[in-house]
């Protein structure tokens, strides 16, 4: 049977049709910045990456128009065609394109060159910058947009054409008079020729003997120490052992000593200033033993967004380049109400300490500080890597221990004499605990003296000269590098890391003991740009340029001006140093032993990560050997072959078999060539800072700490 049509009602029916809303198409660098951000921005915002710089000069020549003004001519980044591709696409489909790039000179040259390439006008209000990642703050950024601020883009345009005209020119030289695969830059070189001068200094120095003695003293049955002072109350130096014998033969044993005079204080401790760029990278470096590269990029990750649990992503602490120790008003009042409840109304500053900016410092962000303090290190433990949780720790409490109150010390200084022989005894006591509640800088155990008056009398138990001798300036460490590129006005905050990377990628110096010590090849690079490059090299020079690109982010000067200043000059260097240069050959050191393929003698090479042994008659013959060094165990994975001491590339040590590949046994920690008396595994030494401790990898056996 045919179906039976329904009956007509007459009415139309309207199809129900949905309007697609265009989305606001917001571009930052990072995946995990977009996917903070796109959690507070709701779907009405569609939030990319583009992976860092999109555009920049090309690698394979320098990209500068000397004749047209220091004109750059940019090229797309290779392999980021198709996050450009992406980005158009999204833009066109986009109600509206925000840029929201880090709050610094080079975020907002990220913005430029994506605003060029989207094809978006530079000053439509597009640009959208915050200093810490958080919902408020982020969404009363997007309230209030601005166009793209064109000086600090020319003050970092001005940056890149700088180092490019310098890298670009000098490296070519280095080619040609030294090897392949050299590089110079005008902050890398100052940084190298600090390192050389200080090993020069230390090469130089003459150690000068000195003495000292160190005596103990008792009233009644408390003991306590003091030190040598001088004579008839003047203070005296002991030079060698015939001044000591003198100061000796003067003291009667049997005798006691007059307390003459007693002096006691009350002394502050002022708390640290919040963390700028360089003093977090110094601090990380010296206490939690973070290489520089380490340190920024573990901040980066915390200003990005870590994920909470329940309260999704989150950015731990504000932007992380900084030359500023300015806090704002809310995290101030928020520090003061957190300290308050946590510790009492007596440990909360009523003014907190504000440090005086550095020459040439921007204030342009807040200090690095926690977004918020009530996300205390204990509540994010779960949340966070080690490593996250050590330099997120170490932000959180110098923060909240700048907003706090200063500790309060009692001291006391005891004079002691007896027949014209002068001992001086300090002692201190923690009185107060104040911002040490929560930071510990070096801070000193507390030393008591029993109480004593003018007039009273103490018995010497013993008096024990020590011979000493001055000692050379110490080797740079990254955090005494840092702080004296600082210091002399050299780099900012966003180069430091980079710039140590640089001079050690290079070779030209070599981290040894968590000091930096030149290499050969460093050295020749130096005696080069030292000859021919002098203002390279000189240091207010090089202050004066970065003092000069402040102004150019200021709107004080114009960038193509303070590039043809620097360039002129430089020109004339660079013509006169390529005839003025001989070709400089580095020598290669035998090796001690023949090559085994060949028979002919091998020499010691240096490589990108370091020397090695190679065949003299390279490259006829190829033949390469690791420089390796034996440490008398043998291996206890195959038991035939010896352990050696390697490095890796990257110039960290670590321990392998010398059958490899046919053994494959490798470990970070030295074994020491016993096994665990518990389960048989073998031992190995761990480092600390107290000493060695010879510990079973695979379970809890250890053995007392060697010093």
């Amino acid at each position: 049977m045919p179906a039976t049509k329904k009956a007509s009602t007459g009415k139309k029916t309207k199809k129900k049709t949905t309007r697609k809303v265009k989305k606001n198409l917001v571009i930052v660098e990072s995946p995990s910045k977009a996917k903070t951000i796109q959690k507070y921005l709701g779907s009405r915002y569609k939030v990319m990456a583009s992976l860092g710089h999109i555009r920049d000069l090309p690698k394979s020549k320098m990209g500068i128009d000397i004749e047209n003004e220091y004109e750059p001519h940019y090229i797309s980044i290779r392999g980021k065609g198709d996050v450009i591709k992406e980005l158009r696409k999204e833009a066109k489909k986009a109600n509206h394109v925000y840029l929201a790039s880090d709050p610094d000179r080079e975020g907002e040259a990220i913005a430029w060159h994506l605003s060029y390439l989207l094809g978006l006008d530079a000053n439509d209000k597009n640009r959208v910058v915050f200093n810490e990642i958080t919902k408020d703050t982020v969404k009363n950024a997007f309230k209030n947009p601005r166009s793209i601020n064109m000086d600090l883009v020319d003050a970092q345009q001005a940056r890149r054409v700088l180092d490019r005209l310098v890298g670009y020119s000098i490296s070519p030289i280095l080619w040609a008079k030294i090897k392949k695969g050299l590089s110079a830059g005008r902050v890398q070189s100052i940084a190298l020729n600090l390192i050389i001068k200080r090993e020069e200094e230390i090469k130089k120095f003459v150690p000068e003997e000195y003495w000292t003695i160190d005596a103990q003293f008792k009233k009644g049955r408390t003991k306590f120490n003091a030190e040598f002072y001088g004579k008839n109350g003047k203070k005296l130096k002991l030079n060698n052992n015939d001044d000591v014998q003198k100061i000796v033969s003067q003291i009667d044993k049997n005798k006691p000593f007059d307390v003459d005079n007693v002096v006691k204080k009350a002394r502050k401790r002022q708390p640290p200033l919040p963390f700028t760029t360089s003093t977090m990278q110094q601090v990380a470096n010296n206490s939690l033993k973070f290489k520089t590269s380490k340190t920024m990029m573990v901040a980066q990750q915390l200003y990005e967004g870590v994920n909470i649990g329940k309260g999704g992503a989150v950015g731990l602490i504000t932007y992380m380049r900084t030359d500023s120790t300015r806090i704002s008003a809310l995290a101030k009042h928020e520090a003061s109400k957190y300290i308050h409840d946590e510790y009492g109304a007596e440990y909360a500053a009523i003014k907190p300490r504000t440090g005086k900016l550095p020459e040439g410092a921007q204030d342009a962000h807040e200090a690095i500080r926690p977004s918020s303090v009530l996300r205390t290190p204990a509540s994010l433990k779960k949340y966070l890597t080690p490593d996250q949780m050590k330099l997120y720790s170490l932000i959180w409490s110098r923060f909240v221990a700048s907003q706090m109150t200063p500790a309060v010390y009692d001291t006391v200084r005891v004079d002691l004499s007896q027949n014209g022989v002068n001992y001086r005894a300090n002692g201190s006591q923690l009185k107060f605990a104040g911002f040490t509640k929560v930071y510990q800088d070096n801070a000193k155990k507390d030393n008591k003296l029993p109480e004593l008056s003018t007039g009273d009398q103490v018995n010497m138990v013993n008096n024990q000269p020590n011979q000493h001798f001055t000692l050379p300036p110490a080797r740079y460490t990254e955090a005494t590098l840092i702080r004296t590129l600082e210091s002399n006005g050299v780099g900012r905050p966003s180069t430091y890391a980079p710039t140590l990377n640089t001079i050690q990628k290079r070779y030209y110096v070599k981290l040894v003991a968590r000091k930096f010590e030149p290499t050969e090849l460093g050295q020749i690079v130096n005696e080069m740009i030292k000859e021919c490059f002098p203002d390279i090299l000189n240091i207010d020079f090089t202050a004066d340029l970065e003092d000069q690109l402040d102004d150019i982010e200021e709107g004080k000067r114009q960038w193509v001006k303070v590039v043809d200043q620097f360039y002129k000059p430089f020109e004339k260097e660079l013509n006169a140093a390529s005839e003025k240069i001989e070709k400089v050959k580095i020598k290669d050191e035998p090796a001690g032993f023949n090559c085994e393929i060949c028979g002919a003698p091998m020499v010691i090479k240096m490589g990108r990560y370091g020397k090695f042994y190679a065949c003299s008659r390279f490259p006829e013959c190829r033949n390469t050997k690791a420089i390796t060094k034996e440490i008398g165990v043998q291996c206890p994975k195959c038991h035939k072959g010896q352990i050696l001491e390697r490095k890796s590339k990257k110039n960290r040590i670590f321990y392998g078999c010398s059958n490899y590949p046919d053994c494959d046994f490798v470990s970070w920690d030295m074994p020491v060539g016993r096994n665990c008396p518990k389960d048989g595994h073998y031992l190995v030494y761990k480092k600390s800072r107290k000493g060695r401790q010879v510990i079973c990898p695979n379970g809890d056996y250890e053995e007392p700490i060697e010093k």
